[in-house]
């Protein structure tokens, strides 16, 4: 079942409708973009953890108005309600497909995963390989198998306090994202609380849990759609030497390594976009 929280969809490339979609038992806040152009991919966005989908606004704002994007919050973050049971990677896979279904949208559909929704993204494209035209995996590693972050960063990661305290997010911006948040850590607390939205903090520890463990390096090579790898050169979180070996591994992969860190696809949209397009549309 499906329930809408909003009227009938606007003219192509006006604005967004956002809904909320059961599929399961998951229930899940979506914002969709209707582009102006039928014949183009649809692009379905998969976001950091911690994140609300208004995060990636600056990134869909830069897209072409073409094309069709769909976002969506995660179980107990931004609004969508926690679940109901925990969930992990391989269990949430099948969830997304099945809204994308509910929305619509039945033709495969271009996948970009950004940190966490990497992550997700690596796993849908193999588990779901008909439905994912082109992939793009921004930021992103293979999970537990991979050269880590320094510790102090990933102790930065245990909580989401970056989320919900500007402040915070401010004093750690540079440490923790890398690029330009050195120099203006401001716009790493604009970029995450400018229009965010606050789920309850479990959100966040099922949302770390769901990929504890897990790791896509054993099944890198399963990866059959063309792959677009984007890192940043000066990324704490994601070293970049991660992506150099992810676009080693799967098969159909190509590299771009932009100057800037983490979060770079959200506070230099304007600059990446092109990039991600270029291949999408290639």
């Amino acid at each position: 079942m499906s329930s809408t929280s909003s009227p009938e969809p606007p003219a192509p490339g006006r604005a967004d409708v956002v809904r909320t979609v059961t599929v399961g038992r998951r229930t899940l806040r979506v914002s969709v973009r209707h582009g102006t152009d039928p014949s183009v991919p649809a692009l379905l966005l998969m976001n950091g953890i911690g994140a609300s989908l208004e995060v990636l606004q600056p990134f869909v704002d830069a897209l072409d108005r073409k094309r069709s994007v769909i976002r969506f919050d995660v179980p107990g973050v931004g609004g969508s309600p926690r679940p109901v049971v925990p969930y992990n990677l391989p269990t949430f896979g099948p969830v997304v497909t099945g809204m994308l279904g509910r929305l619509g949208f039945d033709d495969p559909v271009d996948v970009l995963g950004l940190s966490w929704g990497g992550g997700l993204a690596q796993h849908v494209a193999v588990q779901h390989r008909r439905r994912v035209r082109r992939l793009v995996l921004a930021a992103t590693g293979t999970g537990s198998l991979m050269v880590p972050a320094h510790p102090r960063v990933l102790a930065r990661m245990l909580t989401p306090r970056r989320h919900r305290d500007p402040g915070y997010a401010r004093s750690i911006a540079g440490e923790i994202y890398g690029g330009t948040m050195r120099a203006d850590p401001d716009r790493a607390a604009r970029a995450l609380h400018s229009a965010s939205r606050l789920g309850p903090r479990r959100g966040y520890y099922y949302q770390l849990a769901a990929s504890t463990g897990w790791s896509s390096l054993p099944f890198l090579r399963l990866i059959r759609q063309p792959t677009l790898v984007v890192a940043g050169d000066d990324d704490p979180i994601i070293p970049v030497v991660n992506a150099r070996i992810m676009a080693r591994l799967i098969p159909d992969a190509q590299l771009h390594v932009y100057d800037g860190g983490h979060i770079a696809l959200i506070t230099e949209a304007h600059e990446l976009a092109p990039v991600i397009e270029g291949f999408l549309d290639g």
